[in-house]
């Protein structure tokens, strides 16, 4: 259920904290539950889409920075922090074991937009798109194509008729085949590819080796880190980049792998100056193809850092 808030709302601790309240609802009510009219999954489930609906009503999207503004091309570019905006948060996957890859309902439809959701149904990318969607489509996408619920079920856990269902569930996959999600964005390369990108991704990186780090870039890579609004396309643009963070914070880093949405993730520990203590700087999550990294979401937002558990210091 902790996974389903997430993907309704974007952030992790607002999904936990919906998860106590859907609880608590579903105690209080349970002399009401008929166990004749559905099970207590979907009975838990209609109630935690619902709160998840109401918690939404009057509420920003939960953007990435490509999903915001536009590129920008001088990586030297004064830093714009987008302090008042309620940022996307990565998911930790230590709290959805095995359900980034479980096929839903769209998996078997042909249709394009479907068959993305049931595949990549938490990762980084999918969730940013679904942010696009009023929060009844993202419901009704969500319901019908990632927990494969009857169109008729869906109809009756939010109140509405299985004609709107349908046409709902029509224009959300539309909507996401418009936000141009590609192949690598939803499903990930075998594990022993995608850690051999890695590997190497964090060897570059802590030896400041700019040209092995542009080796492992695709040509159109992307790199955003929220809550800066800034964000480039590009291998020169990434490695003019991450010159510039070597340049002001330094080249001794550590770097501990993780993963968040299914997909590799760093923390990265830079050396506080005049200090020997490596302290917490960012959650870098990664988008890989075969060979390369293809999109980089750099995280320095404390929320992010303790859903995650990352210790403040380096820890050997």
């Amino acid at each position: 259920m902790l996974t389903h808030c997430y993907r309704m709302l974007g952030s992790v601790h607002e999904a936990e904290d919906l998860v106590q309240e859907t609880m608590l609802r579903a105690w209080l009510a349970y002399d009401r539950y008929d166990a004749d009219r559905a099970s207590v999954r979907t009975w838990l489930y209609r109630i935690a889409t619902n709160r998840c609906l109401t918690a939404l009503r009057g509420r920003a999207r939960r953007p990435l920075p490509s999903g915001l503004v536009g590129a920008l091309e001088d990586p030297g570019a004064p830093m714009t922090l987008g302090s008042e905006v309620p940022w996307l948060e990565p998911f930790p996957d230590r709290g959805a074991p095995g359900a980034v890859f479980g096929a839903g309902a769209g998996a078997g439809t042909g249709d394009p937009a479907g068959v993305v959701a049931a595949r990549g149904s938490l990762r980084l990318a999918l969730i940013a798109a679904m942010q696009l969607l009023p929060p009844r489509q993202r419901a009704v996408l969500i319901l019908r194509d990632v927990l494969a619920w009857p169109a008729t079920e869906v109809a009756e856990a939010l109140g509405t008729s299985t004609a709107s269902v349908n046409s709902a569930l029509q224009r959300a996959r539309a909507r996401l085949g418009e936000a141009g999600l590609t192949e690598d964005e939803v499903t990930e390369p075998p594990d022993h590819e995608r850690r051999a990108v890695i590997d190497r991704y964090l060897r570059a990186f802590e030896d400041a080796d700019l040209d092995a780090l542009r080796t492992l870039l695709t040509e159109d890579v992307v790199l955003e880190m929220p809550p800066v609004l800034n964000w480039y396309v590009g291998p020169d643009a990434y490695v003019a980049f991450i010159a510039r963070v070597f340049a002001m914070r330094g080249t001794d880093w550590r770097l501990r792998p993780t993963s968040a949405n299914g997909q590799p993730a760093l923390a990265a520990y830079v050396r506080a100056p005049g200090t020997d203590t490596h302290r917490l700087h960012t959650l870098q999550v990664f988008t890989t193809t075969p060979t390369a990294v293809s999109h980089t979401v750099v995280f320095q937002l404390p929320t992010v850092f303790t859903a995650f558990g990352l210790a403040e210091a380096w820890e050997d």
